[in-house]
């Protein structure tokens, strides 16, 4: 593959186009595909996603998409940013619709989001929040602290005490806005919808 190409992992439940307007807005060429054999191969992958985690996760493992993400990282080059339910793919697992193990990559698990008694929230959380970054972070170079972020949902990725770089937001809980871990990247938020700060963001992980 090219080196500006970069694979969008179709598994039929994602925003794909908006993604790969982003990518293309950006200079690199975006290939949106199911196809293992170019998913196993490719340097820079996005796992994008909306809805159901237990859906997404029985599309992935029946298309053996799982097994060609797990193969392209084990070239040291390769690199994988997932957005939204694509991050939360990453985990181990997710109560959604019922247990359901993810893909691993990282250790923390995925929880619906709940408010406390002093706090009730709506549920899907939707809109612009800030988002507290990690001090030399990857994916939040040369932006601002008090930077905001577009979401939409209503299951999060719990915080671990491990090395793992994390962006945290607050809504009802403090939860993993984003997540840098080796050759793997996550936002909960969606960088495609999320202005400059967004395109800065999606730039960041390509470059």
């Amino acid at each position: 593959m090219a080196d500006n190409e970069v694979v969008i992992i179709d598994y039929g439940m994602g925003n794909l186009w908006s993604v790969a307007s982003a990518v293309k807005f950006l200079g690199f060429t975006p290939v949106v595909t199911s196809d293992i054999s170019i998913v196993s191969s490719a340097e820079s992958l996005i796992l994008p996603g909306v809805g159901s985690f237990r859906r997404a996760m029985q599309e992935i493992k029946s298309a053996s998409i799982d097994q060609a993400i797990f193969k392209s990282l084990k070239n040291p080059k390769a690199k994988l940013l997932g957005i939204c339910l694509g991050m939360q793919l990453l985990g181990v697992s997710s109560t959604e619709d019922g247990f359901t193990d993810g893909l691993g990559l990282v250790k923390n698990t995925v929880t619906k989001l709940a408010g406390s008694n002093e706090v009730s929230i709506k549920i899907p959380h939707v809109g612009f929040n800030r988002v507290q970054m990690p001090k030399e972070s990857k994916l939040f170079d040369q932006i601002s602290i008090d930077a905001s972020f577009y979401f939409v949902h209503s299951y999060a990725m719990q915080i671990l005490d491990d090395s793992n770089k994390y962006a945290t937001t607050t809504y009802g809980q403090k939860f993993v806005a984003a997540i840098e871990s080796g050759q793997v990247f996550g936002t909960q938020f969606h960088p495609e919808k999320s202005q400059k700060n967004g395109l800065k963001v999606l730039e960041n992980f390509l470059r």
